[in-house]
């Protein structure tokens, strides 16, 4: 299981996200905080950005990846992902059991 964090620049996008990453089963969980102060440097500029960050419960990274590149806004959006070594046994099964994995490939 990871957590994967993102940033958006919108309440709107970030749902959009959340709702396709679950509807897919992509992903079993997306938590939305509604407002992050980013401070940051891009292209030699500094900028302080209200953002939306959210906070997606997965097993399946490369998917969860794939999928936010096609809909995000930004031409290089912060996907992060940190894995869960440990946590609440059931909690990690529900997020397990959540996301729809694809069949092995036959031959």
């Amino acid at each position: 299981m990871v957590v994967v964090l993102v940033t958006s620049p919108s309440m709107e996008l970030a749902k959009e996200i959340a709702k396709t990453l679950i509807q897919e089963e992509k992903a079993a969980c997306v938590n939305i905080v509604p407002k992050v102060l980013s401070i940051y440097k891009w292209q030699g500029e500094l900028f302080e950005e209200d953002e939306v960050l959210l906070f997606i419960k997965t097993t399946s990274l490369k998917k969860v990846k794939e999928r936010i590149l096609e809909l995000h806004s930004y031409e290089v959006p912060e996907i992060v992902a940190l894995e869960v070594k440990e946590g609440h046994k059931d909690y990690i099964s529900w997020v397990k059991e959540s996301v729809k994995e694809e069949p092995p490939f036959n031959i």
